[in-house]
């Protein structure tokens, strides 16, 4: 295959994690640039770079923001599973069966040695593997969302001349919470939001929206 075949190909991902990538290190140096500020103003000592995306400020700034996202992913994964939207592009019909419904080919109940149990079984983690990767994503951006933030915060109270805190007593403390939850409600807001727009709304080309000409009340849709 041409490289250029290959970037025509897999053009979509390469833009995203294009811009993931300029982003992130625009948010690093940024985020490096106002904490120097901030140190020079209560007259302490600035960090380099690389002791910034260090520390534990950063590595909860990035990690906060990644455990919602694939906390989202996971949750639109599952939940559109088992429950439907009438006239969204993103749920599947209201009645009948899709693709996606497959009965599995291999069975734990109807195997009859070992060769067949672990086929079986290697198949039932197959089928799940989406939702599964999104949820091991989620566990472990919440991980390092807690380690770095607890790091972070660890910094502030010595500052202050208070004892640190281990990871889980931080994650029991409003702060954590706070971080977390303002970035899952903006999430399930835009989840939500499209799902809704998608009804009546139309994109032309794009496969997260339904046709143009599509009535937005189908019953299958």
């Amino acid at each position: 295959m041409s490289f250029k075949r290959m970037v025509h190909n897999n053009s979509l991902v390469i833009t995203l994690f294009g811009i993931f990538f300029a982003t992130i290190i625009g948010m690093s140096i940024a985020g490096w640039v106002n904490n120097n500020e901030t140190l020079a103003a209560h007259s302490q000592p600035t960090e380099t770079y690389i002791e910034f995306i260090a520390s534990g400020e950063f590595i909860e700034g990035v990690f906060e923001n990644w455990e919602s996202e694939f906390l989202q992913m996971w949750a639109l994964i599952i939940l559109t599973v088992f429950l439907r939207q009438k006239g969204s592009a993103d749920s599947k019909p209201i009645r009948g069966k899709t693709p996606q419904d497959t009965r599995p080919r291999y069975r734990l109940s109807n195997a009859e040695d070992w060769t067949h149990r672990l086929t079986a079984v290697r198949h039932t983690v197959y089928s799940h593997s989406l939702g599964l990767a999104m949820l091991a994503l989620f566990i472990l951006s919440f991980s390092l969302h807690a380690a770095g933030g607890t790091a972070a915060y660890n910094e502030e109270n010595v500052a202050h001349g208070e004892d640190k805190v281990s990871v889980g007593t931080y994650v029991t403390t409003p702060r954590f919470w706070y971080e977390s939850l303002q970035n899952w409600q903006s999430e399930f807001l835009a989840v939500g939001t499209l799902l809704v727009l998608s009804i009546k709304l139309r994109e032309r080309g794009s496969p997260q929206s339904k046709p143009v000409g599509a009535r937005y009340d189908h019953e299958t849709g």
